[in-house]
């Protein structure tokens, strides 16, 4: 694994006259690690559970209907080309091409009643990633991804690492929004399936050594103050308690440690799949075993199928997925970890019971798919039903809220703690949503 140093992103003016350290450009993604332990501070001395979650983002819309929820008995307009399979709990089916998840079904948990009203991926995106259904028009986070808000009320499980990591890039609508960059999770912006995966920023800026730094001058050529200066002294002794804490962690190797690849072995990643989704699986149980809250795992296969939807999904999509999901359920049992660590996976929405005339299947909310695992929940089972077309809920749906509120009680967050804007609003973590009482029954 390399390691190399990028150029700091400046923090807003809302966070006024704060400090902000930057040895070789340490807040990828506005993540500042000097803000970040201002923040740990305050709540020292809170009393949080050791839990984490990992959550991979199939964005783009996955299609329920060619992955947990076949019709087999539906006209072939509706079923389409794949067959269902037996998975190792009886009754519990999955589609042929999830021959590795349906070997582990017995320790999963299948919601197939989720359903929201917006057919747009981006504004159905946001309502997945942060409970508020976004604009038409949105690019960016209107409110606060999820992480984000474990970022903001919980933080990390472990001194020097960041409680929110995004693999292997931020999702779109990942972001802080009003809770300000330094909440927007830490991110390589390197494929970990590459050779040259590179996770920046967690070591010195070119020609400075640890024990450059260790002297005066050494630390001001280090140090980059953003905003306004240290008070009325450039000196090491002029720094923050916060900013010195930020500087020995760069200097230290917890982190790098974290993101080392190279410490698993071969056999390991060949089981998670050399992609981008399946490395980023494999990095997520390291980061959260090591002390990260929340990871957001992009999974980096195609979803948007409107065209040549069962080649597409059969040839790279499902197989990719299948070794990845399997791949870290397992490992999470194997390595004890099912309890403290619940996994979340799902889109946006789900795909149109009726194959189009491209043999593609286009946007469909009106139902989805979410996998869950670990997290202490009741495995092995397959939760809500849709008619025999795949289109609607017959049992009572869950909405995005339902799920992430779900995933906030887990982690001991107060869903309904309200957070205040720039402009002095008031901003609910969630708007609506409990959490999903089938998965402890």
């Amino acid at each position: 694994m390399k390691v190399k140093s990028q150029a700091f992103v400046p923090p807003t003016a809302r966070l006024g006259r704060r400090t902000f350290l930057k040895v070789g450009a340490l807040a990828l993604g506005g993540w500042s690690l000097a803000d970040h332990l201002r923040l740990q501070a305050a709540t020292e001395n809170a009393v949080l559970k050791d839990t984490a979650v990992i959550q991979i983002f199939m964005g783009g819309g996955p299609s329920h209907l060619d992955m947990y929820d076949l019709k087999p008995l539906a006209p072939s307009e509706l079923r389409g080309e794949f067959t269902p399979i037996s998975s190792v709990v009886p009754g519990c089916h999955f589609s042929e091409h999830l021959p590795r998840q349906a070997a582990v079904m017995d320790k999963l948990v299948i919601i197939k009643s989720l359903q929201h009203t917006n057919p747009s991926h981006l504004p159905a995106s946001h309502w997945m990633l942060t409970g508020y259904e976004g604009p038409p028009t949105t690019k960016d986070n209107h409110n606060p991804a999820i992480g984000a808000v474990v970022s903001s009320l919980r933080g990390p499980n472990t001194p020097g690492l960041p409680g929110y990591v995004a693999m292997p890039k931020q999702a779109l609508l990942g972001g802080s929004a009003y809770l300000g960059l330094a909440h927007n999770p830490f991110a390589p912006d390197s494929d970990p399936s590459k050779d040259d995966f590179e996770v920046k920023n967690l070591t010195l800026a070119d020609g400075l050594s640890t024990g450059r730094l260790d002297e005066r001058q050494g630390l001001r050529d280090g140090l980059d103050f953003y905003g306004q200066q240290l008070q009325a002294s450039k000196d090491f002794d002029g720094l923050d308690r916060f900013s010195q804490q930020a500087y020995d962690m760069v200097t230290g190797e917890r982190a790098a440690q974290a993101f080392d690849l190279s410490l698993e072995s071969p056999e390991l990643r060949e089981r998670y799949g050399n992609h981008s989704g399946g490395q980023g699986c494999l990095l997520a149980r390291r980061l959260v075993e090591a002390g990260v809250t929340f990871v957001t795992v992009l999974s980096g296969a195609d979803w948007d199928t409107h065209t040549d939807n069962f080649n597409r999904l059969k040839n790279a999509s499902l197989p990719k997925m299948d070794s990845a999901i399997s791949a870290l359920v397992t490992d999470l049992y194997e390595r004890g970890l099912d309890k403290r660590v619940m996994v979340i996976a799902h889109g946006e929405f789900g795909r149109t019971p009726q194959i189009n005339k491209d043999a593609g299947r286009d946007h469909w909310p009106g139902a989805a798919c979410v996998l869950f695992s670990g997290g202490g929940i009741s495995t092995g089972r397959m939760i809500g039903e849709t008619d025999k077309r795949g289109a609607y809920p017959i049992t009572p749906p869950y909405s995005p809220g339902d799920v992430l509120s779900t995933v906030y009680h887990f982690l001991g967050i107060d869903y309904h703690h309200h957070f205040y804007d720039q402009s002095g609003r008031i901003r609910p973590v969630l708007q609506d949503g409990t959490p999903i009482r089938e998965l402890y029954t």
